[in-house]
């Protein structure tokens, strides 16, 4: 079956690759280098029919732990997205201006009877936005209205899924399957969500919350929905020959970064790329889960080894979502120069 045939390949190469150790490297703070955004590794996509996708959750569940489960499907993820976009030296891109979607037999189709449905998804970022910031200001009292508001998206969600993927080839079903996934995974943790918030259990919000937007990046990836993509393989290139006197970042086994806390990637492939910790993973993984800083309206998800994210130190400007002014509230935009 084709999608075991990926899992295989992808637990083979990615499963050694996306949480290893790169060889290290100093970060120097070059603004040119900041905010770069590269595709994550933790992806979750199906190439296969539902029999292949289900054999493959089934398989998941065997894993002796929840950590091997979610790096069995990182491994999915990491070669999922090459599949969906036609990865290589010719890649095209979903283009939120031409309505276009990825093939996963190759290139771009026109996606027909979407009519305004990516937009409606993709606004779902600018909600997560304002949760981000009403739970980490510990507003309970706003945190508890999200869940009703988010779940009024499960018809958006399914109607988008059925009608970008809509026949009955094998790899639309397999993309179909995985999405549902994505949502169903979404939903389990707006649930979770709830439930902390009733007890105002912060450590267990923050980690709802932060695999809500796991599932939800995942769902724009899969499903075609981001407004770009860059080929970059690793950054580590731009930061060859840098002085290690030049460190400005707090040392991570010293000072380790938790929900918060504005951080910079030290090595590996998003080298010196900038976010916010927003979950941290409590099962002793030493797993570190990122928010990005915002890129062509997107703010990319990444679940990274803990060792390779690092606080920023020195004067920072805010995350952009404790900006977003309150209804009612004055907007916090840069005000116009006057003529």
């Amino acid at each position: 079956m084709q999608l075991l045939s990926t899992v295989a390949a992808a637990l083979t190469i990615s499963g050694a690759n996306a949480f290893s150790q790169p060889n290290p490297n100093s970060y120097q703070n070059q603004p040119s280098h900041q905010g770069l955004i590269l595709p994550s590794e933790d992806r979750l996509i199906a190439n296969g029919n539902g029999d292949d996708i289900q054999t493959s959750m089934r398989v998941a569940s065997t894993a002796s732990s929840p950590s091997q489960r979610r790096d069995f499907f990182n491994a999915i993820a990491t070669s999922g997205i090459a599949l969906t976009v036609g990865l290589g030296s010719e890649v095209e891109v979903a283009s939120a201006e031409s309505g276009t979607i990825p093939d996963p037999t190759g290139g771009l189709k026109k996606a027909k009877g979407l009519g305004g449905l990516p937009n409606k998804i993709r606004s779902i970022g600018g909600i997560l936005d304002e949760l981000q910031r009403d739970l980490m200001q510990e507003r309970w009292d706003l945190v508890d209205t999200y869940s009703e508001q988010l779940r009024s998206y499960v018809p958006v969600f399914t109607k988008y899924t059925d009608a970008a993927f809509p026949s009955d080839a094998e790899s639309d079903q397999g993309l179909r399957i995985a999405l549902r996934y994505e949502v169903g995974r979404f939903f389990a943790s707006v649930e979770r969500l709830k439930q902390a918030t009733s007890r105002k259990a912060l450590d267990e919000a923050y980690f709802a919350f932060s695999k809500m937007s796991v599932h939800y990046d995942r769902y724009l990836h899969v499903g075609g929905l981001y407004t770009y993509y860059d080929a970059t393989v690793s950054n580590e290139k731009y930061f060859k020959g840098i002085s290690q006197d030049a460190l400005v970042y707090a040392n991570p086994a010293k000072d380790p970064p938790l929900v918060r806390d504005l951080i910079v990637i030290t090595r590996g492939k998003d080298m010196g790329k900038t976010g916010i910790v927003i979950g941290l993973y409590p099962d002793g993984t030493s797993q570190t889960v990122v928010k990005y800083d915002r890129y062509k309206g997107l703010r990319e998800i990444a679940i990274l080894p803990s060792d390779l994210v690092a606080k920023r130190v020195g004067e920072q400007d805010p995350d952009d979502v404790f900006l977003i002014p309150r209804n009612g509230e004055k907007s916090y935009s840069v005000p116009k120069k006057s003529a």
